[in-house]
């Protein structure tokens, strides 16, 4: 159980973007006292920093907000201890990205009964959240099946790279890859039947010969790839599912003397991956554009705490949808991701 009154120290990279605030947390403008919010996120990334970039603007373009960001560097555990922490501190609202859905829902309900809670980029869709902000992860998949087919058309062998799986979004992600190249029918977001990880998946073009987990471990990201390019010599092309995962499959593509014979696909926008796209060496990526997780969470718990839930719609997921990235847009999505990430990575 969570105890109120105890501070646990949390492991965590953290940073507040509040502004023009007195010592007792008054708006220094006589706005009257910000609502104290907390984005956190599942890790560090520079994905996160796209998202702290839209915490930023909303906080400044709406007011009455104070903001804490947190990165918590190790995992669930770290998680665990930022948001007992934050709680502690008698935190208003929350906005977090869980790691484990299904095996952090009483935790998480143990938050939502102590502030007001609700989930970004990865959902819990069994906890007590307010509402879920974030991408329909089953579409998104699918969008990333279908850039597969046209970067191979022939068809061919696929492998899919990943960090974790525990993840919804993870999950979510691999079976629509997987739907799309088997060209099954689609499933409805939140009764989506998941195919087990440890079989290959053969269809009329396509056969899917493995998913490999690397539980955030970058070198292990790179030998996944590096064992799957030897283990699958007609392997013809790699789909990262998080967006360090891309950019380690072409530095071991590129090792192996195979840049552009294997063909690479992922999510997210990772410059190595946006610069390959350019370079003809990836064919695509899909953005989530995570700017808008952080704008929106923002918005959202804001309003819930001016008492208005009239943004929190029937389903309680607000999609903020995404973007594929090509070499026919490659150079418009880059220039808005780069003034997205310098934004989000004043820390001061």
């Amino acid at each position: 159980m969570i105890k109120k009154l105890t501070i646990i120290a949390a492991a965590t990279v953290v940073f507040a973007v509040g502004c023009g605030k007195t010592s007792d947390g008054d708006d220094a403008t006589g706005g009257g006292t910000k609502h104290k919010i907390a984005y956190v996120t599942n890790g560090i990334d520079p994905f996160w920093d796209l998202c702290a970039a839209g915490v930023r603007q909303a906080e400044s373009e709406l007011g009455g907000v104070e903001c804490e960001i947190h990165f918590p560097p190790k995992g669930l555990a770290d998680q665990k201890s930022i948001l007992e922490t934050l709680l502690a501190k008698g935190i208003a609202g929350i906005a977090v990205s869980p790691i484990d859905a299904d095996g952090q829902t009483q935790f998480l309900n143990e938050v939502a009964g102590q502030t007001k809670m609700i989930t970004h980029d990865a959902d819990a869709p069994n906890s007590n959240r307010l509402v879920y902000i974030g991408t329909d992860n089953y579409k998104a998949g699918r969008a990333l099946g279908q850039l597969v087919k046209e970067a191979i058309p022939d068809g061919g062998e696929v492998a899919i790279f990943v960090g974790r799986l525990e993840q919804l979004n993870a999950r979510q992600r691999r079976q629509g890859v997987i739907d799309e190249l088997l060209d099954r029918p689609s499933q409805v977001l939140g009764k989506i039947e998941f195919d087990e990880v440890a079989k290959v998946f053969k269809g009329e073009k396509y056969t899917v010969v493995d998913t490999r987990t690397d539980n955030f471990v970058m070198d292990a990201a790179k030998s996944n790839a590096e064992d799957a390019i030897t283990k699958y010599p007609n392997l013809a092309c790699m789909v990262g599912l998080f967006a360090y995962n891309p950019p380690r499959c072409l530095q071991a593509i590129k090792e192996a003397g195979k840049l552009g014979q294997i063909k690479v696909c992922g999510f997210d926008e990772d410059d190595a991956l946006l610069q390959a796209i350019k370079d003809g060496n990836a064919y695509g990526t899909i953005s989530q554009q995570p700017w808008k997780y952080g704008y929106q969470s923002v918005r959202v718990l804001k309003a819930i705490l001016d008492d208005d839930n009239s943004l929190i719609p029937a389903n309680k997921f607000i999609d903020v949808g995404y973007k594929t990235v090509t070499a026919k847009n490659i150079d418009e999505f880059w220039n808005e991701k780069r003034e997205m990430a310098a934004l989000g990575a004043k820390k001061d």
